[in-house]
């Protein structure tokens, strides 16, 4: 983790970037947690979604996202997936306590971890979310968090469609 942190900021992260249906990378994910967890994993919002990215990249931001949402939710996670406007977008909602919104930008930061992460004994170091940052925008996308409408937090995803960027 920290060597892809580093390589991140000395600007040498190498991606190898090509049409990837990222639905097919959320619905591994999918099938992950509902065989590891006792969690309810609604899928039914994953739509075809195809960009152009890093496909074990893209595993990692994907399952860093998901686990964080596992580590916060009390019962439930929902995913969903669209492409709209050359723009993939996928949302990742727990039913948790949701982050503040004074928190919201921070919890992306290196090391962060909020209070009541702090109290998990297995909590992480605080770089998942960090790592996610990192490669979602070596892909030119962005990545947020706010609301969710099951009443935690809701990450969101943005990377560029599937078109292959021009020289």
């Amino acid at each position: 983790d920290l060597l892809l942190l580093a390589r991140a900021d000395e600007g040498t992260l190498q991606l190898d970037r090509r049409p990837l249906d990222v639905d097919d990378v959320v619905f591994d994910e999918v099938h992950r947690l509902r065989t590891t967890t006792a969690l309810h994993v609604d899928a039914s919002a994953v739509s075809a979604a195809r960009a152009f990215a890093d496909p074990a990249a893209t595993r990692r931001i994907v399952r860093n996202i998901t686990d964080n949402a596992v580590s916060h939710a009390r019962s439930r996670i929902g995913l969903s997936l669209i492409e709209t406007d050359g723009v993939v977008v996928l949302h990742v909602d727990d039913d948790g306590p949701g982050i503040a919104a004074d928190d919201r930008t921070r919890v992306f930061d290196r090391f962060v971890r909020l209070d009541d992460a702090r109290a998990r004994d297995d909590g992480g170091a605080g770089l998942g979310l960090a790592i996610v940052t990192e490669l979602v925008a070596a892909h030119g996308g962005e990545v947020a968090v706010t609301e969710s409408p099951l009443g935690g937090a809701r990450v969101t995803l943005r990377l560029p469609g599937h078109d292959e960027p021009a020289d």
